[in-house]
């Protein structure tokens, strides 16, 4: 089959899905733009004119499975529930994000030290400088969904709901959880997404209680 010309239109996100498709299956290191623009039937000429490079491509994996699940957060943040709810419902939400797509969630885990590491190697100054730009806000961000959780921890003990735990290492411990499901889950397996999320929140919610006194 011929590979679509540069001025042919693509969706960005097919692009993104299938660079997170590639950097699951190869790693970043072996993953090239010629791999991911074969994925959406591009030629590597052409990918580059979606994308600068590997370096900005991966930032985009990573930019889109965050700002998304961000979004499904924020409005379960901000209504009236208790933490308890509040928690054990963005515990499922985040969980579902990453069992619905494995791929970016396996990114989360396995390409955030590429994305630290990556050098200025082939990049003129101004594509640099807007990297590390996008590079610092993705970063202020992954604190900020992090914030979140922590927060809702944090809200939980002061109101009486959660037993008094450090809740920065409860919350990391909590996503890291979360995370971790993106490499093992497999589509079609014994539990699906959504029974996975149960387990968990379950688990954690359980782990959070307030013991009985005497």
């Amino acid at each position: 089959m011929a590979r679509k010309p540069a001025d042919q239109s693509v969706n960005r996100e097919d692009i993104i899905q299938a660079a997170a498709d590639v950097l699951r299956e190869n790693g970043y290191d072996a993953t090239t733009m010629k791999d991911i623009a074969a994925r959406v039937n591009l030629t590597a000429a052409s990918l580059y004119h979606h994308f600068k490079n590997k370096d900005f491509l991966l930032l985009a994996v990573l930019e889109l499975g965050l700002s998304h699940a961000i979004s499904l957060l924020e409005p379960i943040i901000q209504s009236n529930k208790t933490a308890s709810q509040k928690l054990a419902e963005m515990i499922n939400t985040h969980i579902c994000g990453v069992t619905d797509n494995p791929a970016i969630g396996a990114a989360m885990v396995f390409e955030i030290k590429s994305l630290m590491n990556v050098t200025s190697a082939g990049r003129g100054n101004g594509d640099k400088a807007e990297f590390i730009k996008r590079r610092d806000e993705f970063f202020a961000q992954r604190d900020y969904f992090e914030a979140l959780f922590r927060n809702t921890i944090t809200q939980g003990i002061e109101r009486g709901e959660f037993r008094p735990v450090d809740a920065a290492i409860v919350a990391k411990a909590m996503l890291g959880a979360h995370n971790w499901v993106g490499v093992w889950y497999k589509a079609g397996g014994r539990l699906s997404g959504a029974e996975i999320a149960a387990i968990m929140s379950d688990t954690f919610l359980v782990s959070l209680q307030v013991k009985p006194s005497g």
